[in-house]
């Protein structure tokens, strides 16, 4: 007889999904609207990196505290990890229950427009080019998963490619869609609701709401069980 225990498929519920976030404490808001009153956005810039790297309660609060001070928006219940990098925060518009992993950064642009919905959780080390990017409600966003939202139009044909014009293209995840681990999604691409991109996936084109799509490029697989197309709603329907 084998040594080995056989593996055995768990189903556990969801944590982040389900738990609704709670207000933040008074006190917290007090210090954002301080600090935004009372530091340029640079020295604030200079204060998180103090407080980046850093596992503790205070390092957790600080993050959160500088970001409510710089960004457009700023929800409730939003927990930053660890080596969270940003640029250009002032352009962001962030939900209530929002997780972003460690090591993550997100990359906006000084006349750009980067939101991002409730509930929606980004896995550590997810990178975003961020010049014009929506996700929306309930998102998932797997780890080292991209998005590029810009590239160089290599014209003219003599000049070096990084020396040429950067063309800007919208990219938007919409509600519940979850991105797999390492995939990348490029300029210009949306993302249907309650899709499924499986784990390092190249999205080069649209994806249809509910779709599973997977490869290099990605490819439409099947649909999600329990869906037909033409249900926009996202009710389960059956067939005969």
């Amino acid at each position: 007889m084998s040594s080995k225990s056989p593996t055995h498929r768990r189903v556990v519920a969801s944590v982040h999904g389900r738990k609704p976030p709670e207000r933040d404490p008074d006190f917290e808001l007090e210090l954002s609207e301080h600090l935004r009153k009372s530091c340029s956005a640079p020295s604030l810039f200079e204060h998180y990196g103090r407080f980046a790297s850093g596992e503790g309660e205070l390092d957790a609060l600080m993050r959160r505290a500088i970001w409510r001070a710089v960004a457009r928006k700023f929800g409730h219940g939003i927990r930053i990890g660890s080596g969270v990098g940003f640029k250009h925060l002032e352009t962001f518009e962030i939900g209530d229950g929002v997780f972003i992993g460690a090591q993550a950064y997100i990359q906006g642009r000084f006349d750009g427009t980067t939101k991002i919905g409730n509930r929606v959780w980004i896995g550590p080390q997810a990178y975003f080019d961020a010049r014009n990017l929506i996700l929306e409600d309930y998102v998932g966003w797997g780890p080292g998963a991209k998005v590029l939202g810009s590239a160089h139009t290599g014209l003219p044909i003599d000049r070096p490619i990084i020396e040429t014009d950067l063309e800007i293209k919208p990219v938007r995840v919409e509600a519940w869609a979850d991105v797999g681990t390492n995939a990348t999604v490029l300029p210009g691409v949306t993302i249907g609701k309650g899709a499924i991109v499986g784990a390092g996936a190249v999205v080069t084109k649209d994806v249809p709401a509910f779709a599973i799509v997977a490869g290099v490029p990605a490819r439409f697989l099947r649909w999600r069980e329990g869906y037909k197309p033409g249900n926009r709603a996202g009710k389960q329907q059956t067939t005969k």
